[in-house]
């Protein structure tokens, strides 16, 4: 598969040559689709761990802690996600609920006190 990526506002363009393995019989074009949402989807999360968390600058380099700690990531981005009585942005709730014990209840629980 060819890739053509840009990053926008340089000018600049980057033409890369990337294979893969598989047992499908699909159509190049049904594959290319498939990639291309996988990725889609990954550097969709990537950004908001990094956003929210500040996930690039993690000191951590144990393997075993820096899997535990993504997992944890993950776990509290998809509560806070799942709280929408704030209009907070995710790093925002966050904090919210760092600050807030009530408000950490409310993520946690998915309960909501008036």
């Amino acid at each position: 598969m060819e890739t053509i990526r840009s990053v926008n506002g340089s000018g600049k363009t980057e033409a890369e040559i990337r294979y893969f393995l598989s047992s499908s019989a699909a159509p190049p074009e049904i594959l290319a689709k498939a990639i291309r949402q996988h990725w889609q989807i990954e550097n969709s999360l990537h950004w908001v761990l990094d956003v929210t968390f500040n996930e690039d600058h993690c000191r951590i380099r144990d393997r075993n802690a820096v899997h535990n700690f993504s997992l944890l990531r993950k776990i509290a981005n998809n509560l806070v996600r799942r709280h929408q009585k704030s209009k907070a942005s995710l790093k925002g709730r966050r904090k919210m609920a760092a600050w807030d014990n009530r408000y950490m209840e409310q993520v946690l629980t998915g309960i909501f006190h008036a």
